[in-house]
């Protein structure tokens, strides 16, 4: 099956309650356990516990904000948590969004393809053990040396939605990691990375309530493709005019229009819903075509979070 990486923490549930489950990841088939930070946990805590409870998982921050953390900071985060996983650590930087930079972390959010990009080569500098003085575009460094070089390569991959910045990630990363893209899209976005490592969130309800799992799917899909970037991702993948309607109702400030004009197919393209093994088999369609991980985001259905990530395991 090649690997299978799921989306932790869980939506509502306490970091410290994943322990038994994490512990049981390896054995149903999992391989990757993938972190986010938006407004719950930060990306590193969460990592640094799952590495101490499963020893066979590798783990990523799928993605940690280039403008929230220093450059430095970030050198640090990334090589402690390659120390406490013995190595199975991967690193995902990406600019993040607006909101989550400027409105909720009060910094400028600026030239978001230059600051990744040279937030990419000062980690890869800092984190090989060399000594970084350096001005870049976007930020300057002087003088900083990691006091523990990490003792295996650290791997960085980069967010990316758009021709740039996977050409970035295929040139100078260790590969890329998209967001909201349906499993036919897929081929495209290879097309422009290339042989390099693609990592996928993808969105998985697990439920044969089609109406329920489309109002979740819409409820999402107008907050986050209103994102300029992600406006422009679909644009690129051919959905800008499916979703013009939608676009222009959240121009218009009319949050409950916006969300009732993204089409069921668009929705179905998005979000993986249906009976768990429908889920299962629609994320493999995602490898099939192309996606070297598949990271699973478990959407809340109401049942077990936890008992649904072991129905969702390949090996199952």
């Amino acid at each position: 099956m090649g690997r299978w990486g799921i989306t932790l923490p869980l939506t509502g549930v306490p970091v410290l309650q994943h322990r038994e489950l994490v512990g049981e990841l390896g054995d149903l088939g999992y391989t990757d356990v993938w972190s986010a930070e938006t407004t719950g946990t930060d990306a590193f805590t969460p990592l640094a516990l799952a590495a101490q409870w499963s020893d066979s998982i590798r783990l990523g921050t799928a993605i940690t904000p280039v403008y929230t953390r220093g450059p430095a900071l970030l050198a640090m985060s990334a090589a402690t948590a390659a120390e406490v996983s013995g190595g199975r650590f991967v690193l995902g930087i990406g600019s993040s969004s607006p909101a989550i930079v400027n409105r909720w972390n009060a910094t400028e959010f600026s030239e978001p393809f230059k600051r990744t990009r040279d937030t990419l080569r000062f980690l890869k500098a800092a984190l090989a053990g060399e000594k970084v003085d350096e001005q870049y575009d976007t930020f300057t460094v002087r003088g900083f040396r990691l006091e523990r070089k990490p003792e295996q390569k650290v791997p960085i991959m980069l967010a990316a939605l758009r021709p740039n910045m996977l050409r970035l990630a295929a040139k100078e990363a260790d590969g890329a990691i998209t967001n909201w893209l349906g499993a036919g899209d897929v081929a495209k976005v290879r097309g422009e990375l290339g042989d390099s490592e693609l990592a996928a969130r993808i969105f998985v309800c697990p439920t044969e309530d089609a109406d329920a799992a489309r109002a979740l799917g819409r409820m999402l899909i107008s907050s986050y493709l209103t994102v300029p970037a992600y406006a422009a991702f679909h644009d690129w993948l051919g959905r800008g005019e499916a979703l013009a309607p939608m676009h222009e109702a959240w121009a218009a400030g009319d949050r409950k229009a916006a969300n009732k004009l993204v089409p069921d197919e668009v929705v179905d393209d998005l979000v993986v819903h249906g009976s768990v093994e429908q889920c299962r088999e629609k994320v493999a369609k995602y490898q099939a075509n192309g996606v070297d991980t598949p990271i699973i985001a478990l959407l809340p259905t109401g049942a077990d979070q936890a008992d649904l990530v072991r129905a969702l395991a390949p090996g199952v």
